[in-house]
């Protein structure tokens, strides 16, 4: 793959910012994207199939070595993260903070056998966070890359500083996520992903442009965070496993969809009738998923909206990410969704996108009405809420200047 090329503005507002805060010039430029979810609404943590992408939108860091014990990030409008390199257990102080996935990050590394010492980073970021591009993911990817190439000779591949984000998400900010986000991130490109062999998920690229579909690829900021969310995607995860725990399993894809359906007398009685629903839609999705690498790659986007749309659906009904629990005065998600089938008018498709319950939706929207759709969401829920994307064929990496 040929290199990626940081543009002089980008390098300029960078060297400014890491002047500003640690003086001098930074040694060294990194790059992780957000990334896009296309296929697989909440497969990933069982383990099951996905299809995403990397977009053109990023994190990117200016990086210089500090020999000291010390990592330091200063990321545009935050506060300074320091984290020492000699302390990597998790701090239950840091849980859900920064700190947590950068002491994580560090702490995997260390394990795998890295030698790790200091190093300042100015960051500045066009993966908004709450946007549902996976902002977090992206800081991972990039922490993951920095540390790869500038205490590890680059020896660990990006599908494993991947798994390496997921490991400081789940074990030190202690969030239970799935895989899909770090790898979309790290990977770049359009991918398929199946986590059925959690040590060595198969990543296949999926040969598709979009940009040749007639439809732009379309993610819409509904303006709710979902910082205040994660007992409610935390709840889908606790559920799921309540249904595995009976089968005395550990994720979905090692029962039976036959097995599950001839045990719904137990389970909704053990488990009750989300956690059911929830399953019912895992089953389905896990199966939409390679249904959608076939349609694109024959060319038969039609089938692709049509799978988008039942995929949707599904979340909604049966995965019920849409609306938090009880939340009656604010459904951003629901109202977004209902602003898109308005002015979609039966064209195109549309879903929720990424963990739900606030975040963003997406859209595919033809090329001929897409200023009105953009105007019409952009009216109703702000300026700039309506982001037209592209997929970016980088993942994870270093950057250059020419």
């Amino acid at each position: 793959m040929s290199e990626f090329i940081l543009s002089r503005a980008v390098k300029s507002a960078l060297d400014a910012g890491f002047a500003a805060h640690f003086g001098g010039a930074p040694a060294r430029y990194f790059s992780a994207p957000g990334r896009t979810e296309i296929g697989g609404n909440h497969t990933d943590h069982q383990r099951g199939r996905v299809l995403a992408a990397a977009v053109n939108l990023d994190t990117v860091a200016a990086v210089r070595p500090n020999g000291t014990d010390f990592i330091r990030i200063q990321s545009a409008g935050y506060p300074l993260c320091e984290v020492d390199v000699r302390k990597l257990q998790p701090i239950e102080a840091e849980i859900n903070t920064t700190p947590a996935l950068i002491r994580g990050v560090a702490a995997r590394f260390s394990q795998l056998g890295c030698v790790l010492s200091g190093f300042d980073a100015y960051i500045e970021s066009t993966v908004l966070p709450g946007s549902g591009l996976s902002s977090s993911a992206a800081y991972e990817v990039l922490i993951g890359t920095i540390i790869n190439h500038l205490f590890f000779g680059g020896k660990v591949s990006q599908p494993e500083i991947a798994m390496i984000g997921q490991y400081a998400e789940n074990v030190f900010f202690g969030k239970p996520c799935g895989l899909m986000d770090q790898t979309a991130s790290a990977v770049g490109n359009l991918v398929t992903i199946d986590f059925f062999d959690k040590e060595n998920p198969v990543i296949r690229p999926v040969h598709f442009d979009f940009s040749a579909c007639g439809h732009a690829l379309c993610i819409i900021d509904t303006r709710a965070s979902h910082a205040d969310l994660t007992d409610e995607y935390a709840a889908i995860t606790q559920e799921i496993k309540a249904v595995c725990a009976y089968f005395g399993k550990e994720v979905l894809t090692q029962i039976s969809e036959n097995d599950f359906y001839a045990a719904i007398p137990a389970l909704r009685e053990q488990c009750g009738d989300r956690a059911v629903m929830r399953c019912m839609h895992f089953y389905q999705e896990n199966e939409r998923v390679p249904q959608q690498v076939a349609a694109l790659e024959k060319g038969d986007f039609e089938a692709f909206l049509r799978l988008i749309k039942e995929s949707g659906h599904s979340s909604w009904m049966y995965l019920q990410n849409v609306i938090p629990a009880g939340y009656k005065e604010h459904q951003d998600v629901a109202v977004a969704l209902g602003l898109c089938a308005h002015y979609l008018k039966g064209l195109g498709a549309y879903r929720v996108h990424g963990g739900g319950f606030a975040g963003t939706v997406q859209a595919f929207v033809p090329f001929e009405i897409l200023e009105s759709f953009r105007s019409g969401i952009d009216a109703a829920l702000g300026e700039g809420a309506c982001h037209v994307l592209s997929i970016r064929p980088h993942g994870g990496v270093e950057a250059f200047v020419k």
